[in-house]
């Protein structure tokens, strides 16, 4: 009777400490390109101002968690971390959401940038009225030169601006850097003012354990 008792109780012991071992072992750091993110590109163009028309005013919500788009119902939730509307970032934070993600601007190379900042991360506030630069106090400022992007009057084009790496904290205390790569339809290497605009393609690395490093 003691014998097959303590079988019983090493057997239990060996299958808690498999399962253990299998719980504490990390999740894997995902490093992927998102394509065609449409941020509200309307249904239409006004032919005299070249602008969308047909616009929802809906920002795109996206979740680095997932890794995918989280359906405006949910806005009212921390299921994402930033949404997209035109030009426009928001993070999923005070005036954007019930969310505590938060966001800045490092300038840098995706590549290099192997850990997540200590400090300097922004929640969105309320806009102010600064001439030139809408939305100067979101965590992601819009604006040309501002924040992630650069127009080119010449083209009539929207520009990455080279060297500026956006670093996300989520509601969940998780790190994700993201680089947007193209503001064009299929990301064209040479966008003109024909493309389809309000369309993101950019690559990031989410970090889903508990550190900040991204590799």
């Amino acid at each position: 009777m003691k014998s097959t008792l303590s079988l019983v109780v090493l057997v239990g012991f060996v299958i808690a400490f498999t399962g253990c071992s299998e719980d504490d072992e990390p999740l894997p750091v995902v490093a992927t390109t998102f394509s065609n993110l449409a941020a509200d590109p309307g249904t239409g163009f006004n032919p005299s101002t070249g602008q969308p028309t047909g616009l929802t005013r809906k920002f795109t919500l996206f979740s680095f968690k997932t890794g995918g788009i989280i359906a405006n119902t949910d806005s009212a939730t921390n299921k994402w971390d930033l949404g997209f509307n035109g030009t426009t970032i928001i993070v999923n934070s005070a005036t954007s959401g019930p969310g505590t993600s938060q966001a800045q601007i490092v300038s840098g190379i995706f590549d290099e940038l192997n850990t997540a900042p200590d400090a300097g991360y922004k929640s969105d506030n309320d806009p102010a009225p600064i001439a030139g630069a809408p939305n100067a106090n979101l965590a992601i400022p819009t604006g040309s030169g501002q924040g992630w992007y650069t127009y080119d009057g010449a083209a009539m084009v929207n520009r990455p601006t080279a060297g500026k790496v956006i670093v996300v904290k989520t509601s969940e205390g998780r790190y994700a850097k993201m680089e947007i790569i193209s503001y064009y339809k299929d990301a064209p290497a040479s966008p003109t003012s024909t493309n389809a605009a309000r369309y993101y393609t950019f690559r990031y690395v989410y970090q889903p354990n508990d550190t900040k490093t991204f590799n």
